[in-house]
């Protein structure tokens, strides 16, 4: 006889997490309260001051400052990264030194140097070393400003961290990429721009990003230039009201909502790559018979070469 009998599934009970997350909302549940509904917080000071016009300019100096940081560094970066991977015993061996150095330097020790560079050189000079040949020649004072002093000291620590990111995002590719790419006969730069970096910026973003929001967070440090970016705004206020904690929840707020657009960013650019890495795997057969045409044609070619 055929068996009816149906078979009852139990899913499997977890006492201890709904007691781990009951506890977690308890404690969330008393975190808010405190903080919401503790007169020493000052909210009322906080919310006068969060769109006040002196605010909004120090977050534009901040947000121009994190802009052209990551844009020079990623620039220099890369340049810098090329270099490593060079098979110039020289140019190598110089990317390291710059890389070793300013990745043991502190910010803030830079951006003081730098800001008192007048002191060591008057002036600045293009020129031929040793020689008196000069092309042009400018006072260091005029040159290094309070700005341009910030951005230089933020790209040049930057741009070693950013270096060691995309040579890491190359070094992760695998070398059959690299043999594959060089088969089909395309030109280097087109080889690394089309094949290699498409592959390697799966692994150069999460750590890229993250570079950038700690470069974010980092412009705080040019405080020490007397720049008036956030901080040093907030800063300057709170020592003139005495308003300290709303106005120091003033500038983490806005922290916050620069590192959570970051972030947001950060999560579309990555599901893009993967929509296209996806589009890739739907139709292999089609990158398979292009990669074999190419290859066909490099082939070709040398035989008419050797001919």
């Amino acid at each position: 006889m055929k068996n009816t009998e149906t078979i009852k599934v139990v899913p499997a009970r977890y006492p201890l997490r709904t007691v781990g997350a009951v506890v977690a909302l308890f404690v969330l549940a008393a975190i808010v309260q405190s903080v919401a509904f503790n007169p020493r917080w000052e909210w009322t000071v906080f919310a006068r001051w969060f769109f006040d016009p002196v605010i909004l300019e120090g977050l534009g100096q901040t947000l121009l400052l994190t802009l052209l940081g990551t844009a020079l560094s990623v620039i220099f970066g890369g340049l810098l990264a090329l270099a490593r991977l060079s098979s110039s015993w020289l140019l190598s061996s110089l990317a390291w030194s710059y890389i070793w150095l300013f990745r043991s330097l502190p910010l803030i020790v830079v951006l003081i140097i730098l800001y008192n560079f007048s002191y060591l050189y008057d002036t600045l000079s293009l020129g031929i070393p040793f020689t008196g040949i000069q092309w042009a020649s400018y006072q260091t004072i005029n040159v290094l400003g309070q700005f341009s002093t910030a951005v230089v000291g933020l790209t040049l620590v930057q741009s070693a961290y950013t270096a060691e990111i995309i040579r890491g995002g190359f070094l992760g590719v695998d070398h059959g990429q690299y043999e594959a790419a060089a088969a089909l006969g395309l030109p280097a730069w087109r080889r690394t721009l089309r094949i290699i970096l498409p592959q390697a910026l799966r692994t150069i973003l999460p750590s890229g990003f993250n570079e950038i929001i700690s470069l974010a967070k980092g412009t705080a440090m040019v405080y020490v230039l007397a720049m008036p970016e956030l901080f040093y705004t907030i800063q300057m206020i709170y020592n003139r009201t005495q308003e300290v904690i709303p106005l120091l929840m003033v500038g983490a707020v806005w922290y916050l909502v620069i590192t959570s657009v970051l972030s947001a960013i950060q999560y579309l650019v990555e599901r893009w790559l993967a929509r296209s890495e996806r589009r890739s795997a739907i139709s292999p057969s089609r990158v398979r018979s292009y990669s074999t045409a190419r290859v066909a044609q490099a082939q070709e070619a040398v035989h008419a070469n050797l001919s």
